[in-house]
């Protein structure tokens, strides 16, 4: 009974003179461990009358909760030490000076999208938005796309496993206005878009607007002086514009719209398709419950980043996306 006195005594001078975590949990082995000298001594218990071993059985168990308590005790002490130690040495003076932060600016494309959609504004349009997760039916049914077109493709087209997908233009913005509103329409659809394709030139997410006006006797020539005065506005320049036969399953007649530009570079000015327009196909009115007998009107669309590069002279659309500063900042 002696011993374990001695032991229990020796061991809480030991636990309360301890300064760190890992000589409390060294100490907590060295005692009430497998091997420990409080464990030790249960062995002492076979060689003892019965009638000692009762009491010295509850003496030991006595010495091992107290030291466990002790450590426990000791433990949360330590922890807290240690924390206020790391608290004060993060501490942040708030009454120091700044460090002088930059003022940051808007994105270029961002920027783009802006001066686009305040002047189709100012030209009387509307803006409109939809879902990113779009249904086939919109993306593609309602737009005349028949059911064999490449871009529906999986190749072309994000989808998810019930279906739906990642909407491919802002087209289906426009079906979802006329579905809810009557005629006229006239209207803007910015947002992203997703197509899977990765390039100089391409990302697998980006930036459209697309335009929408229907109403009575509308024609290709107001189609025609609508993106000529976009385009000078843009650009803050006048540019010869060409249309050239193209084809869309939503618009007839359908047109690539070039603009006449300066090159660079000692190359010879020429022509840049800068977007795709056309009189809205017949079919597209009817999904929507107008009569193309007495409506008719014309839709575009045009990638914001491909105008942006244009404006401010950006040769790869990946800097647009890799964050680096230095580039950014030419924005401010």
């Amino acid at each position: 009974m002696d011993t374990i006195k001695e032991i229990q005594h020796r061991a809480r001078a030991a636990i309360e003179a301890c300064q760190d975590l890992q000589r409390l949990d060294e100490l907590r082995v060295g005692y009430l461990g497998k091997k420990g000298e409080i464990t030790a001594q249960l062995k002492a218990l076979a060689s003892l009358d019965p009638e000692q071993r009762k009491a010295f059985g509850a003496a030991v168990n006595v010495a091992r909760d107290d030291l466990a308590l002790a450590i426990a005790d000791r433990k949360t002490v330590l922890q807290a030490a240690a924390l206020e130690a790391l608290l004060l040495s993060q501490k942040v003076d708030v009454s120091l000076p700044g460090r002088g932060e930059q003022r940051g600016g808007l994105h270029p494309v961002t920027r783009a999208m802006q001066r686009a959609v305040d002047i189709f504004s100012r030209l009387g349009f509307d803006v409109a938005t939809g879902p990113e997760v779009e249904q086939d039916y919109y993306n593609f049914a309602a737009l005349n796309f028949p059911e064999h077109h490449p871009a529906r493709a999986m190749h072309d087209t994000f989808y998810f496993g019930d279906g739906r997908l990642l909407r491919t233009h802002t087209s289906p913005v426009q079906i979802r206005v006329m579905e809810q509103q009557d005629p006229p329409y006239r209207v803007i659809a910015p947002g992203k878009v997703y197509r899977s394709d990765s390039d100089q030139t391409h990302t697998p997410m980006f930036h459209q607007i697309e335009g929408l006006l229907v109403g009575e006797g509308v024609s290709m020539a107001d189609l025609k002086g609508l993106l000529h005065t976009f385009v000078n506005a843009f650009f803050e320049r006048s540019l010869a514009m060409r249309f050239r036969p193209s084809y869309f399953p939503f618009t007839e007649p359908s047109a690539e719209v070039d603009i006449g530009w300066e090159k660079g570079g000692g190359a010879e000015p020429g022509w840049l398709e800068i977007l795709g327009c056309g009189m809205v196909h017949p079919n597209v009115l009817r999904a929507c419950n107008v009569d193309p007998e007495r409506y008719s009107g014309y839709a575009f669309g045009m990638g914001v980043e491909r105008i942006a590069m244009l404006r401010y002279g950006v040769t790869d659309l990946r800097h647009f996306y890799e964050n680096d500063l230095q580039f950014l900042r030419q924005f401010h």
